[in-house]
Formats: C-alpha cells, structure tokens, sequence
C-alpha cells in the first residue's frame, strides 16, 4: 500500500483500526434476567422471614407474658421452603424479664436464650412445638434475694452463693455460704451450708432452715423444658435447661398460619 512521505521522514499507515464490536443486547438482556432470578428470589424470602420472626415473636410474648416483644431470628435459608414445609429448622429467641406468678417465692427470668430446632406449630395455631431446644435463664442477685427473703451474693468458690443472716433475740449477724444445685421439677436448691468466722448457734440453724429448705421453683418457662445444671456469676445464677417435644402457647390463638 502506498504510504505518502513528508519532510519529516515520517511515514503514516492509512489503513482504519477495527471497530470494537459492541455487546449484543441479548447478552445484556440475560444477565439482567439472571440478576432478577437471583435478588428477587432472596428478597420474597427475606420479607417472608420478617413476617415469621415477627409473629413468633409476638406469640411468644403473649405465652410468656413479658412487658415486651423478644428477639426472634429464624436461621437457615431459604426460609420460604421452610414454612412450605411447615417446620422451621432453627429458631433462636432472647427474652426479658419474664415473670414468675402463681409461687409463693416467685423468681423471675431477667433473661432467656432459647433455641428451638424442628419447631411447628399446631393447625389451630394455639400452640408452637420444637423437637429439641436447649436454653440458659439468667437470674439476678437482687431477684434471688427477694425469693429468699435475704440478700444473697456470689460466693466464693464455684456454685457458691453468700447470705448475711441477721440471727433473732440480738443473736448478731453471720455469714453463711451454700452451693446451689438442680432439684425435680425445675427447681434450686441449696445445701453444704458454710459459716464463715466460727460455729452457727441453734437459732441460726432455725433461720437456716426457713430460708434454705425448700427449693425454689422456677415457673413460667416453655413446657418440656428440664432444668439441668446451675453455676454462679457475678451477677447472678445461669441454670441451663434441654428438652424434646417443648412447647408454648399464646394466650390468644392467631387465626393466621405462619408455618
């Protein structure tokens, strides 16, 4: 091909550079159809897992009576298939402040962590069941202490507990430390019971026994729930229940089927 020349010495190829093909529009297209299958999809489910969280929520609210509405995350995914289904696989709720009526020592729940797997809930809606669930109740001192009518504080050593008891008849005060442990139906008990500073008098072993001897029932959780262990912290008592077949109810039954 003929390549003019100027003064320079420079020489210059008229041949055109090749044009950049532009994308088809049905390449574009697809993706974008790929894009919506994708997001879509995720956001029904994300707005069906709200709607679940939120009922169960306030199901177990009115079940458990507490002032308000827990946490309540449904794990796993997709969520929609699970409440196809008519079983969530995992459900992980955390509740406050659950009251303890119906006891002549009512202990509170400051909080619950409960998991629940393989939960349901019944045609009529007036009760939801969990194959197995497992969870840990947080009891506070100062609760503890109401129960028992003196003021109690964490012990030392573990699972140990410290009461400063006022003794009658000008007796003094002593300080006495004692173990908590699990006992039938869901409730603590005490026992090992320690004097600090020398021997307890007889009267002290009568206030002993008003205040210890009975254990103290914890009400008002899930059903099928059993207590397994209890252990000490600063703040107060952790007791660790597990259970099959737990289950709890609504106060009202919604007419509406979430799972």
């Amino acid at each position: 091909m003929y390549r003019p020349t100027y003064e320079t010495g420079a020489s210059y190829d008229t041949t055109e550079a090749p044009r950049t093909r532009r994308r088809p529009a049905a390449t574009t297209i697809a993706l974008a159809a790929l894009l919506t299958l994708i997001l879509v999809p995720a956001t029904v489910d994300r707005l069906v897992t709200a709607r679940v969280e939120s009922r169960t929520a306030k199901a177990f609210q009115e079940g458990m009576d507490t002032p308000a509405r827990p946490e309540v995350h449904v794990r796993g995914f997709p969520v929609l298939t699970q409440v196809a289904s008519g079983t969530l696989r995992r459900v992980d709720i955390t509740a406050h402040d659950i009251p303890a009526d119906g006891s002549a020592r009512p202990l509170p729940l400051s909080e619950l962590d409960l998991r629940l797997d393989g939960l349901t809930r019944s045609d009529d809606g007036s009760e939801a069941r969990a194959d197995s669930a497992a969870a840990t109740a947080r009891l506070s001192y100062p609760d503890v202490s109401d129960a028992l009518g003196l003021e109690v504080s964490q012990g030392k050593g573990p699972g140990r507990i410290s009461a400063d008891i006022l003794l009658p008849l000008g007796g003094g005060r002593v300080t006495v430390t004692t173990t908590v442990s699990t006992a039938s139906g869901n409730r603590i008990a005490f026992d090992d019971f320690q004097v600090e500073g020398g021997a307890l008098p007889a009267v002290g072993e009568a206030v002993l026994d008003k205040v210890f001897e009975q254990p103290i029932q914890l009400r008002n959780l899930p059903d099928g729930l059993s207590l397994r262990s209890v252990t000490t912290t600063a703040t107060g008592l952790d007791a660790r229940f597990t259970g099959r077949s737990v289950t709890f109810r609504p106060d009202e039954a919604s007419s509406d089927q979430d799972l």
